[in-house]
């Protein structure tokens, strides 16, 4: 049950993006570090700082996670992410904003808020192989739609 804020001022949503990367059908997805999602594989991502764009964020935020050098294309879909504490009450809310990105180069390697990164199939995502946080699958499956498009 979503909670009530009481002091909206202080407490608002955190905007964030994500980069989806499509490469030869895998996707590039990090096992998170830090909350939200510790320990699950997400994409790589993080706050968008002030006065950087949301394109210019992802693709900062997808070499600092994982040395990938990549071109930005268009924010497709946002998705929400909550931190809750174990009784369900809201730490932080993010609104994590997705960028489809064209890989350039870079072998991925885990780093800053990462704990691994690597390709994976799509059709892993579609099985139960990978610990994935909610709506990785279906970002990816609409990034790669889109990606389909663009060539």
């Amino acid at each position: 049950m979503p909670m009530s804020n009481p002091n909206p001022a202080i407490r608002c949503p955190i905007p964030a993006t994500i980069a989806v990367v499509i490469k030869d059908r895998s996707v590039l997805l990090v096992r998170r570090a830090n909350p939200p999602d510790t320990g699950l594989w997400g994409f790589p991502g993080g706050k968008i700082e002030f006065g950087e764009t949301i394109e210019q964020a992802g693709v900062r935020e997808l070499f600092e996670e994982t040395a990938v050098v990549a071109e930005a294309g268009p924010v497709f879909t946002a998705v929400d992410a909550m931190d809750q504490n174990p009784m369900g009450e809201t730490r932080a809310h993010y609104v994590l904003i997705a960028v489809l990105c064209r890989w350039v180069s870079g072998t991925p390697v885990a780093g800053d808020d990462a704990l691994e990164a690597a390709w994976h199939g799509l059709d892993v995502l579609e099985s139960e192989e990978l610990a994935m946080s909610f709506g990785v699958a279906d970002v990816a499956r609409q990034g790669w739609r889109l990606a389909l498009g663009a060539d």
